[in-house]
């Protein structure tokens, strides 16, 4: 059954109440969050194509990019800034409806999916019947809290992609806990932009992909200032999505990477597409 399946019995959103247990006593009530659906909305979606320049990717890694462009504001570790579970949505729904509808042509039915800073929602189509849909639906997040709460999974572990040495707090290395050539889709909500040393994850990502598997990067304009690298905040939304480009062409081992703007009518938030294909 392919993910591009009907969806339109979907109510616009589903209100819910999270149990939540910070330790072994639960609160003595519940969470009321709004999910929504990207099903029954009055957007308008499109997908136009974006001509990426080349700026960054025509440029070797060690002239690109300084030191200091992947520094951030602030150095805090992020297991301490994200120990606190945040169940909102970082772009708004026109955005987030886009982005689901992307996803139904996008993640073909009976695939294995992995969300990489994944949170409590993924944005996927058919709201919990999602992960009914697809063979396996593994999430990667920093927050144990809002992995347990998001319902498009089959399964979820928690860890750090800006991971330091707990002693020397010198970079230690990234490694996502899967095996090689595990997943068909792998794909990264609004986050791409708080990583510290995204070539070395996205040579994990290219890992993780069987050969033509396929990476999907979405990307809006709303994040956190002190926690993005330093670069993110001196360049214009085209200069972002070249950057990423980059990131891809010097983490190796991809190809045909396509860019789309699917920013919805009706909406606030801008949401853009890069997306590339491992070699086979």
């Amino acid at each position: 059954m392919a993910a591009s399946d009907s969806f339109t019995s979907l109510p616009r959103y589903v209100d819910e109440t999270i149990d939540m247990q910070y330790s072994d006593l639960p609160r003595s009530t519940g969470l009321l969050v709004r999910r929504y659906t990207g099903e029954n909305t009055p957007f308008i979606f499109k997908k136009t194509p974006v001509k990426l320049q080349g700026r960054f990717a025509r440029l070797p890694l060690s002239t690109a990019l300084k030191p200091t462009d992947m520094g951030r504001a602030d150095e805090h570790k992020d297991l301490e800034f994200y120990t606190v579970p945040r169940f909102v949505y970082h772009i708004d729904e026109g955005a987030s409806a886009a982005l689901t509808n992307y996803y139904k042509e996008a993640i073909p039915g009976g695939s294995r999916v992995l969300d990489i800073c994944s949170s409590w929602v993924s944005h996927y189509p058919g709201g919990e019947g999602f992960k009914g849909r697809m063979e396996r639906v593994e999430g990667y997040g920093i927050n144990p809290l809002e992995l347990k709460a998001n319902n498009q999974l089959t399964g979820w572990k928690n860890g750090d992609l800006n991971p330091t040495d707990k002693i020397t707090g010198a970079d230690a290395p990234i490694r996502l806990p899967y095996e090689d050539s595990s997943f068909d889709v792998v794909t990264c909500v609004v986050s791409v932009d708080y990583l510290k040393r995204p070539v070395e994850v996205i040579s994990e990502v290219n890992r993780v992909l069987k050969p033509g598997g396929k990476v999907i990067f979405s990307q809006s304009n709303r994040f956190f200032p002190s926690k993005v690298v330093n670069i993110w905040l001196n360049l214009t939304d085209e200069q972002r999505l070249e950057l990423i480009e980059g990131y891809l062409t010097w983490a190796g081992g991809f190809e045909k990477i396509d860019c789309w703007d699917i920013t919805p009518g009706g909406g606030n938030d801008p949401m853009w597409i890069v997306e590339a294909k491992k070699q086979v």
